[in-house]
Formats: structure tokens, sequence, C-alpha cells
């Protein structure tokens, strides 16, 4: 779960050079992870920096290997071999190479695909079939499953058989402008998705993000940012889960949680609901741990100097001069406000409204004892008739 050396990435390259493995630079920060597939390289990452994670995988990908619709267009792509050959993730190719090879068909079936126009969604996709032995013709540079169709109706596939490797949430309708162009299509599809093994955890990753007790969520596949959506709208908290993520987005400053996308493809379903996520430039999972990383320490909720060090507040922790302070959620929402006026003051009222359960003024003075408990003395002062304010250096 947590190597010590860096994660390599699907290329081979380091997911986070040496210079970044700094254990105590997400002190204090909660991530949560709904990927299934890869998501120890998450975990270990985040873990190793310091932060905490909930783990919740929203969806799950399961291998067809004994499928008999994949084994019938393997023997079909065998006897009648394509003319194109569409490939549209790694994950896919590699599994329907494994799946081959359990029949005993993997050696006719990259024989078969040896002389096809080979053309490759991204960059992922085009490893797998190099890794097979089936170097590509063209990439899609958007990664999307409609450049790559668009490119080869435009070269045109009238009369040509078509073999398309499907993902596990694919539209077939992403294929009509081959059929309408004359081509002749035939798909596999190695792998589905499919519900989660544990779905009490995506409810209460669901709560988390509601309740905004998370500094981020990732999301590596689209489905899975579906699936959390999904989950939201069965319990009737599709909007509330929607503002919180809202609310988190890069530069808001509003308290929300980030939602991290590993790329476009992955960000259009939060982008469609009206979220949008951090996506890093480049489109790996290496480059969103990195990002992430880079941008949770730049920007948490609160942060300002003081006289005992610099204070950072989280969604579950504020941070002093490095060190993680044990704070209920009551008296966390209090030292955010205070840390958010950077040593302006906070009248009574202003606190009272972070506490929701709080009906007077002596909630506030109760939860504003409780942070000066775990503070240096004198961090937080107090205005007589005006409220409070922390001690700026």
């Amino acid at each position: 779960m947590s190597p010590t050396n860096p994660v390599p990435t699907a290329e081979g390259a380091p997911a986070v050079p040496s210079r970044e493995l700094d254990r105590t630079q997400l002190v204090g920060v909660t991530i949560g992870v709904t990927s299934d597939r890869r998501s120890d390289e998450l975990i270990g990452t985040f873990t190793r920096r310091g932060a905490q994670v909930v783990h919740a995988p929203t969806m799950r990908i399961v291998p067809v290997t004994e499928d008999a619709d994949l084994l019938a267009g393997t023997r079909s792509a065998i006897a009648d071999p394509p003319r194109v050959l569409l490939a549209t993730t790694g994950i896919g190719m590699r599994a329907w190479v494994e799946a081959a090879d359990a029949a005993g068909l993997a050696d006719d079936l990259l024989a078969a695909l040896q002389g096809a126009h080979v053309v490759a969604r991204g960059p992922k996709a085009r490893g797998a079939l190099r890794a097979a032995g089936l170097p590509e013709h063209w990439t899609a540079s958007s990664e999307q499953t409609a450049e790559a169709v668009e490119h080869l109706v435009a070269e045109g596939v009238e009369g040509r058989s078509v073999l398309v490797q499907m993902h596990g949430a694919a539209d077939l309708g992403e294929l009509q402008p081959l059929v309408d162009a004359g081509a002749l299509v035939r798909t596999v599809t190695p792998y589905h998705w499919r519900a989660p093994r544990d779905p009490a955890a995506v409810d209460r990753l669901v709560d988390a993000v509601v309740a905004r007790s998370l500094d981020a969520v990732t999301f590596t596949a689209a489905p899975a940012a579906v699936a959390l959506l999904d989950a939201a709208a069965a319990r009737g908290l599709r909007e509330e889960l929607v503002a919180a993520l809202a609310a988190g987005r890069p530069g808001a400053g509003e308290g929300g949680v980030l939602a991290c996308a590993v790329g476009d493809v992955t960000a259009a379903p939060l982008r469609a609901a009206g979220v949008e996520p951090l996506v890093p430039a480049r489109w790996r999972l290496g480059a969103l741990m990195r990002e992430l990383s880079d941008h949770l320490v730049t920007e948490p909720r609160a942060r300002v100097a003081t006289p005992a060090g610099e204070l950072v507040v989280r969604a579950r922790a504020a941070v002093l001069d490095g060190r993680a302070l044990e704070m209920a959620p009551g008296p966390l929402a209090v030292l955010a406000r205070l840390a958010a006026a950077g040593g302006g003051v906070v009248p009574r009222s202003d606190l009272l409204a972070a506490l929701p359960s709080a009906v007077d003024d002596h909630a506030v003075d109760v939860a504003v004892a409780r942070v000066r408990a775990v503070l240096p003395d004198g961090v937080v002062r107090t205005v007589v008739k005006r409220g409070y304010r922390l001690q700026a250096a």
C-alpha cells in the first residue's frame, strides 16, 4: 500500500519525483479516492506525504475472460481479420489479449491483427497496442472515441471491416458515424463496469463530501464520477454533493471539496453537473497526484501566520507549524473562520453561524475555549464587545 520507492506509471517513468516525497507535505489533509483499479498508487502517494485517505471505489472493473460473446468476437477476428482496429483503452486491449491467451487463441489473434490499420484512442491504448506487437498508425490527441471515429471517417471506411475494442462504459452510438460512412463495424468488450463491492463505503463518501469534511476527492474514470453523482441522487443528496464540489473548485475559496479528475474525459460528467474539477495538463495518474498535492499545499481552506508558527486549516484538521492539531468539528469550524480573517476581528454572530447546531453565544464561548486549549497562549485574542481574532505575526 505504501511502497518506499517512487510508483512507476504505465509508461515506466516515476509517477512522483523523489524531491516531492515530503512526508509532511500533506499533514492534516483528507482525500477521497473513488478508483478501484490502481488505487494503491494514489493511496500510497498521498499517505506517504502525510495525508489521510478515504477509499470508496464507486465502480469496479470486471474482466470478462470467459465471456461467450468476447470469445466469439475473438474467433471472428481470427477467421475474418479486420481491415481497421480501433483500440479505446489500454486495460481493454490487455484484457482482450489475456482472455484470448486463456482460451489458447492469443497467437492466432495477434497474427490476425498484424495486417490491420491500427488506431488508438489515446496514449494508454497506444502503449498496450505496442506491448502486444501492434504498432499504431494514428492516435487521437483528445483521448476521445469521437475524434478517432471522425479520423477514420475522414480517411474513408466504406466497405471496410472495422473492429472496435470497446471500454466498460462505451456508448455504441459513438460508432454510428462509421456505420453511416459504410463501414462494417464489429465490437469486442473485454471488461465491464459494475456496481461497487461496498455500497456503504460509497454512501459514507457521499456524506463526507456533503459535510465538506474532505479536502479533495479524486476521479480516474468517468463512470466513477457518474456513479458518485448517482449514489448521491439515490439518497436525495445530489444537489448538496454538487454544491460542495462546486464550492471547492480551484480559486473558489468557499470551503468546499476540490474535485480532481485525471483528464477531460473523466471530467466531463462533473462539468455537466456544474462542477469544474482540477485537471492536470498531462492526463496521467502521476500528473494528477503531483497537481493535486501541489494545489493542496498552496491553497488550504485558510492560512495565517501566528507568533507560534504558520496555521493552516484543512477539512478535518488544523496544522500549526507542521504539527496536526486534534480538534472536534465545531472548534475547527470556528478556527477556520478566525484563520480566514487573517488576524481581523470576527464577530460572535459569524462564529455562531459556523456552528449549525448552536443556538446562542454560549456555544461560541465553549468552542473558542476548546480552540484555545489546543493553541499556545495568546494566539486567540478576545476583542471586548466585538468578538475574537487570531494574533497574526
